[in-house]
């Protein structure tokens, strides 16, 4: 039996495929059409995953999109007018998208799929959230929370998980939100909605939350069971798809920090690629402090509201295992907390938490939840995405008279690979499927020695263009993490194994590993060989020959690009990049 889950038109939109109820492909569109975070129809991602299994539409059993398209539309239409005349620009707008493709969306999968009419199903946003984390978890039961921006009405859930039942027994309801409240910030301190959240959450621990009672005096107000209500006279998000805040907001936290505004604090070094220090170097750092310190008010916020909601949730459900989904489940700092400051043992969340994974929500939910099918389907690994084999790599190579080595002996490849970090190279590996979700894993990473501060500035100034307030990762050696953090019960967690987690440096590692030590913490990945033999060796030589299982892991893409599909995608940016390596599987390419 085959089911195909679909997600978009609203961010970051995919394609799921189950055989039997097993995930066989997943992919997110952006990494087709090279649009960050492309939204519009999967049509690229859904062909994938077809080609993968040989199929085309009329052999599918059923395709079921992530949430109901007319819920939404009424969730929205009633916005508009509760706060007309303010909302007459969303309102335009709405129309001509809605009453195009979005609300036709049966017909639209019946076209584009090539999928009998009766064969489509639409499941719940949330719903579809909580059947991704629940069934592609190892537990048999579990309680489930489930918080983002919005689904249809829906920002927030809570449940539980039993074999192949869930039952969503509380909600929280637009416009109070947890996922915007935090987007809102984003856009207060200059980064894009739905793309820059983690950014504020890289900017934080370089700030003090001094303006935490500030946001729960005027913004948020919240129960003993994390129930929370938001002052909208602050807002501007529903009646206004440009701002996210108003001038009363702006009144309460300054002036919004500037984008291009260049980010560092007297807690910060002064990046040797922003040139010289400006004259007025003091002022610019209190300005920094103060944005830093928002940044690190809305984090402590979010968190503090987390963990209430999970303790409630425990409290109710009694259950030592949670299930976390939606956006919001990408925080890896507030991951780490719930982990650490609540009563739950375990913690699950698939690596695509917010909406691309609502596409294997859907998916899954049918197979399990409406048709009474038994579980035998646990996502040990992120690798669902597509692969290119050796010839096709060949004959791109070939094709555009690319030079390059092969090393046909795997042992020989991973010695290669190490020696040229250990040399300070910076690699680009590419290897097998690409990861589904937003994370790299080792199959679409750029690697570089952990031990160089210098690497930050390296990696940064050379290849990310990226800020330089934002940690990287690194990626660690499951049977040695206990060795190297602090939170040692934690580092076999799921969440783990997908970068979902922050976790304290052991003090005496925390020094050595300067290029990914993010003020005594990290958000790191660990690795078993059998998820990815090729990548755990290169891992493991390079702890044999410096006494560190630990590399730097980044994501193989350029700033605002999408990480790399194909050969194609990881050569242009090898080329536009400082990258110094290039490994397409056993082929390499140097400069």
């Amino acid at each position: 039996m085959y089911i195909l889950g679909i997600s978009c038109f609203y961010h970051d939109a995919a394609a799921a495929l189950l055989k039997d109820g097993k995930l066989v492909a997943a992919a997110e569109e952006e990494r087709f059409t090279r649009i960050k975070h492309d939204f519009s129809f999967p049509e690229k991602a859904i062909d994938f995953c077809l080609r993968n299994e040989g199929l085309c539409g009329k052999d599918l059993d059923y395709v079921v999109f992530y949430e109901k398209p007319f819920h939404k539309f009424e969730r929205i239409l009633m916005t508009i007018f509760q706060s007309f005349p303010r909302s007459w620009k969303v309102f335009t707008e709405a129309m001509l998208a809605w009453l195009g493709d979005k609300l036709w969306l049966k017909n639209l999968i019946k076209t584009k799929v090539g999928v009998d009419e009766n064969k489509i199903l639409f499941s719940e946003h949330h719903l579809s959230h909580a059947a991704s984390a629940f069934y592609a978890s190892p537990f048999e039961e579990a309680a489930i929370l489930t918080v983002d921006g919005v689904g249809e009405w829906t920002t927030a859930a809570m449940g539980l998980g039993k074999n192949t039942d869930i039952k969503l027994f509380k909600e929280m309801k637009f416009p109070h939100s947890l996922g915007l409240l935090y987007s809102t910030f984003t856009a207060f301190l200059g980064f894009k909605v739905n793309n820059g959240e983690y950014k504020v959450m890289g900017m934080a621990p370089y700030g003090q939350p001094k303006y935490v009672e500030k946001i729960y005096d005027n913004l948020v107000k919240v129960a003993s069971d994390g129930s929370f209500w938001l002052n909208m006279d602050y807002f501007s998000y529903h009646y206004s798809e440009e701002k996210t805040f108003n001038s009363k907001f702006e009144r309460l936290f300054g002036q919004p920090r500037d984008p291009g505004l260049k980010f560092f604090t007297s807690k910060t070094r002064f990046p040797s690629y922003y040139g010289s220090k400006p004259d007025n170097y003091r002022q610019l750092c209190r300005q920094n402090e103060h944005y830093a310190d928002v940044a690190a008010s809305i984090q402590r916020v979010t968190e503090e509201i987390l963990l209430k909601l999970a303790i409630s949730l425990y409290k109710e459900t009694g259950m030592k295992n949670l299930c976390l989904a939606g956006g919001v489940g990408l925080n890896s700092k507030a991951n780490g907390r719930i982990l650490m400051e609540t009563p739950f043992n375990q913690l699950f969340i698939q690596p695509a938490a917010g909406d691309s994974g609502g596409a294997l929500g859907a998916a899954l939910y049918v197979y399990h939840g409406l048709l009474g099918k038994p579980r035998t389907f646990v996502l040990e690994h992120a690798y669902w995405g597509k692969e290119y084999s050796e010839r096709e790599i060949k004959e791109f190579l070939k094709k555009n008279n690319i030079n390059y080595e092969y090393l046909a002996k795997e042992e020989e490849l991973t010695t290669r690979i190490v020696d040229e970090i250990m040399a300070g190279k910076v690699i680009g590996l590419f290897q097998g499927r690409f990861e589904w979700g937003p994370r790299a894993l080792g199959n679409r990473s750029i690697l570089a020695d952990p031990r160089r501060e210098e690497m930050k500035d390296i990696v940064n100034l050379k290849i990310k263009f990226r800020e330089p307030f934002r940690p990287f990762a690194p990626v660690i050696l499951e049977e040695e993490a206990e060795s190297f953090f602090a939170a040692n019960d934690f580092v076999n967690q799921f969440p783990v194994r997908y970068m979902l987690l922050v976790l304290p440096w052991k003090e005496e590692k925390a020094d050595k590993m300067r290029a990914v030590n993010h003020l005594g913490t990290a958000r790191l990945q660990t690795i078993r060989e059998e998820w990815n033999p090729r990548y755990y060796q290169i891992i493991k030589k390079f702890g044999q020959a410096t006494g560190a299982p630990v590399l730097l892991n980044t994501s193989f893409n350029l700033k605002g690009e999408p990480i790399v599909n194909s050969p194609l995608d990881a050569f242009t940016t090898f080329r536009r990049s400082g990258l110094d390596l290039l490994v397409l599987e056993k082929f390499i390419i140097k400069k």
